[in-house]
């Protein structure tokens, strides 16, 4: 084989390999049919449980222990201490699976969680950039996965739980939607 035609094959083999690597994830927003974690969120994922309200008030001291997992529409955004954002979730359960306008589109599918409330949890999390300010960032009406852990304190103004992120996983407004949806969008 001659150098160019080497040269033009390990081309198309690099190109097709990146090409098929591109349509493997679900993106940023989790674009697909089943929630789909970031390698991040999965390592930031171990060893953590999901958040259960119920369980949390009748031991909070064994949840303080523990890594917890949890997701959560932001109803209010305020500054937090040491430059951290201190965030007002409204929890929800995710949804086993995604609703999505077309089916055979993952491109139409978006992460959906439970339009119902379970509980109020406060959050400290250090925002990234992109989260802290502009178009797409942190705002009322985002969802949030969080990661972290109980602290003994709770918010003075209603008495929920506050939890300190290890890591977060951020949905823009209209970038996600809730079970209520599956009026106009199908699985």
């Amino acid at each position: 084989m001659t150098t160019l035609v080497r040269a033009i094959t390990r081309g198309l083999l690099l190109g097709g390999a990146l090409a098929l690597g591109g349509c493997s994830g679900a993106g940023p927003y989790g674009y697909s049919p089943q929630y789909v974690p970031t390698s991040n969120e999965e390592t930031a994922l171990q060893s953590s449980r999901e958040y259960d309200p119920v369980m949390f008030r009748r031991e909070p001291e064994a949840w303080r222990k523990s890594k917890v997992t949890l997701f959560g529409v932001v109803t209010a955004r305020a500054p937090g201490t040491g430059g951290s954002a201190h965030l007002t979730l409204s929890v929800r359960r995710l949804e086993p699976r995604n609703l999505c306008i077309n089916g055979n589109d993952d491109d139409t599918c978006r992460v959906t969680v439970s339009d119902r409330d379970f509980g109020v949890v406060h959050v400290l999390a250090p925002l990234r950039r992109e989260d802290d300010v502009g178009e797409h960032s942190i705002a009322p009406g985002s969802l949030v996965r969080v990661v972290g852990q109980f602290g003994e304190d709770v918010d003075g103004g209603d008495g929920a739980p506050m939890m300190r992120a290890a890591f977060y996983r951020h949905w823009p407004r209209h970038f996600y939607v809730t079970r209520a949806n599956a009026d106009t969008m199908r699985q």
